[in-house]
């Protein structure tokens, strides 16, 4: 059965609408895309013709698509960056064979690309990183990203190719590891002295004629993925627009493939200048009311994570892994993101600001505050994401300014016991405290839940579980953590008033699925599967049990 929203109408159902006005409701019935009724099984009767197409759902239950504001389809779904995939809590020795095996199978850049390895791998071997990592791809360069995104292993001809040497400087916001015997580099990158490496390797320069065509070709595997899970909206967090992100997503909109509305996040490039990059972003800012595809946020990192030691902390680390000071680093510094919040919301993007220690989220408020100062009145959607730590004083003027708090919930380690990782890093005390959700709600912050695909599981239902079996730093009921993924991210994308609720007047983006999530006790709520999937009345997803 092919369903489209020209003519029509889902009845006998159960409709959570995340409308205060009507929660609740039996039928809802569609029209060129649009909803034309919010209401029971026997009004709906009103707009039911010969040429209506019925959907009866037996009692299934509806909501809005599914937003997920904080995800990496690009980077998830190309074959060109996971070539060599490696197993995570391996001695880096284990992994010879399987580069030996991948490495030739490198398409799209000459530089042999993948990850998947632990940051604590990198400690449990008696040769440096970059004598293994040569011993399996000597004659090529080779860069492996970790499994968090936060480091690099690189072998010797990716640093020479790249310019590192003892002598060389650690670049902003990351740092290259150097034996402490010989002063040579280890091979191991930490945070963007590895990203900028990765640009390099999938420059124009440096990348081979199918490198767009196997990007494309892997975000549509990820676009029928969002689909299957009930993702009728993402931000893309990190568009890198000197790749070839833009084009791939510009392709996707003119063919008319994309199953999704999607906000790009441009990554501002620490290492570039102001000059030169405020300038650039302005330029590729895009809004089109009637189009999938925006191009209207930009994504920052403040600061790193927690277990390589970068993220911005007020206090001291316990301890360190011993790549930068004691109180972490900066991709950018609270100065250098409030200039580039100032001069870039007046065009209309809004931050996405990466920022996990306590230090990096007040800094990131102290810049958000200050382009408030600066500009005045806007309309502002600016969000801190990952909020792992948050001073107290810091809990209220989420609220006060009107900044997002967007958390990542679906991965084990953010419930409780999950901090162990972090305890030796920071200490128990604030290592109890991670992702303040209860807090932040309490104080009256808009509240976002995100899946940040493929750290964790694309599925919002884990998401939601997860955020209420967080002890005291959960959210307070199943139908917050639902606002968290349908109307308050809408609002995180500037199209609340489009989608987001399902009302008269608003697009009909909503899914069916196979339980009721208000019913259910909350460890099933996981379990909960997607049936059918509705973009602008039209089917992008349907189970073969619909």
């Amino acid at each position: 059965m092919t369903i489209t929203g020209e003519d029509l109408v889902l009845l006998n159902g159960v409709i959570h609408t995340v409308n205060s006005a009507q929660p609740q409701a039996e039928a809802i019935a569609i029209r060129d895309g649009l909803i034309v009724f919010v209401g029971s099984n026997a009004d709906v009767k009103a707009f039911i013709t010969p040429a209506t197409q019925l959907i009866d759902l037996n009692g299934r239950f509806v909501m809005p698509g599914i937003h997920d504001v904080h995800m990496h389809p690009m980077e998830a779904g190309s074959s060109v960056t996971t070539n060599c995939l490696l197993e995570s809590g391996q001695n880096l020795e284990n992994h010879i064979a399987t580069l030996k095996d991948c490495a030739p199978n490198q398409q799209g850049t000459e530089v042999v690309l993948g990850g998947g390895f632990s940051i604590f791998d990198m400690f449990d071997t008696d040769r440096l990183p970059v004598e293994i990592l040569d011993d399996a791809i000597p004659s090529r360069p080779a860069l492996m990203l970790e499994e968090t995104s936060h480091s690099t292993w690189a072998n010797s001809r990716a640093l020479a190719d790249a310019g590192i040497t003892a002598a060389s400087a650690n670049p902003v916001g990351g740092v290259i590891d150097k034996d402490p015997v010989s002063g040579q580099p280890t091979g191991l990158l930490i945070d963007n002295a590895g990203d900028m490496l990765f640009h390099r390797a999938l420059s124009p320069k440096r990348s081979r004629a199918n490198l767009s065509e196997l990007n494309f070709q892997g975000l549509l595997l990820i676009l029928d993925e969002m689909a299957r899970f009930g993702i009728t909206s993402a931000s893309d967090a990190r568009t890198y627009w000197q790749r070839d992100h833009l084009d791939v997503w510009r392709r996707m909109e003119r063919e008319n493939r994309l199953t999704a509305r999607i906000a790009l996040g441009l990554w501002a490039y620490p290492e570039l200048s102001d000059t030169q990059q405020i300038p650039a972003l302005k330029a590729l800012f895009s809004e089109n009311p009637d189009g999938l595809l925006q191009v209207n946020q930009i994504k920052f990192y403040s600061d790193g994570i927690i277990i390589n030691g970068t993220s911005a902390l007020l206090a001291p680390y316990t301890e360190t892994p011993g790549f930068t000071g004691s109180t972490g680093l900066n991709y950018f510094t609270q100065q250098r993101l409030q200039q580039y919040i100032t001069a870039l919301e007046p065009v209309g993007f809004n931050m996405n600001i990466h920022a996990i220690g306590d230090r990096g989220v007040q800094e990131a408020l102290n810049a958000v505050e200050g382009a408030v100062t600066a500009n005045r009145v806007l309309d502002r959607r600016h969000r801190i994401t990952h909020v792992e730590m948050v001073d107290a004083s810091d809990i209220p003027r989420f609220a006060q300014l009107g900044v997002i708090a967007d958390a990542q919930v679906a991965g084990d380690f953010t419930l409780p016991g999950g901090e162990s990782d972090a305890i030796p890093f920071i200490g128990k005390q604030r290592a109890s405290r991670l992702i303040p959700l209860g807090e932040l709600h309490d104080a009256g912050a808009k509240i976002t839940l995100s899946s940040d695909y493929d750290v964790s599981t694309l599925s919002p239902f884990v998401g939601m579980e997860n955020s209420l079996k967080r002890g005291a730093n959960s959210l307070p009921n199943i139908q917050a953590a639902i606002e968290a993924y349908t109307i308050n991210a809408a609002f995180a994308m500037k199209q609340e008033q489009k989608v987001g609720s399902l009302e008269v007047g608003k697009e009909a983006d909503l899914i069916v699925l196979n339980q009721n999530i208000l019913k259910v006790k909350v460890e099933n709520i996981s379990n909960t599967q997607v049936l059918l999937t509705l973009l602008a009345g039209e089917s992008v997803f349907q189970s073969s049990r619909f």
